[in-house]
């Protein structure tokens, strides 16, 4: 019997700030991103993860070294991904998705963006430690 095959995978930013930040590298995390056929993610978190940097630098509470490195390690990830734009499509689709959920709006970036890749790749899987965006991924 062949085991199911790994899924393909959306990466919103949270995800990847939150196992490079916090624990460096998550093994599970890493595991399961080396084993996906294919790796999606939004030109927002790109955006979203560099801000995060920046704001790390300005409160100087993490040191230059290990920012420097979460740079390298969240650049290496962003550069294994296939990166959709924000185009008027997403932003009509986040205009509308989720609508009984306290979506903030790049959250709802980020689902709308998930939502259009997985009509064209059925099995995407969102990787999320958003508990919201979790929540209304569930419902679309």
């Amino acid at each position: 019997m062949n085991a199911a095959a790994p899924p393909c995978l959306y990466l919103d930013t949270s995800a990847v700030l939150r196992a490079v930040l916090e624990n460096g590298a998550d093994p599970d995390l890493e595991a399961r991103i080396t084993a996906a056929p294919a790796l999606i993610t939004s030109r927002l978190s790109m955006v979203e993860a560099a801000r995060a940097l920046h704001r790390l630098r300005q409160v100087g509470r993490v040191s230059e070294i290990k920012i420097a490195d979460a740079e390298r390690e969240i650049a290496a990830v962003w550069a294994r991904c296939e990166v959709w734009e924000l185009t008027p499509a997403v932003c009509e689709r986040a205009r509308q998705v989720a609508p009984g959920k306290p979506l903030r709006t790049l959250d709802s970036l980020h689902l709308a963006t998930f939502v259009l890749a997985r009509e064209r790749i059925e099995g995407l899987e969102l990787v999320t430690a958003d508990e919201r965006l979790r929540a209304a991924v569930e419902t679309v």
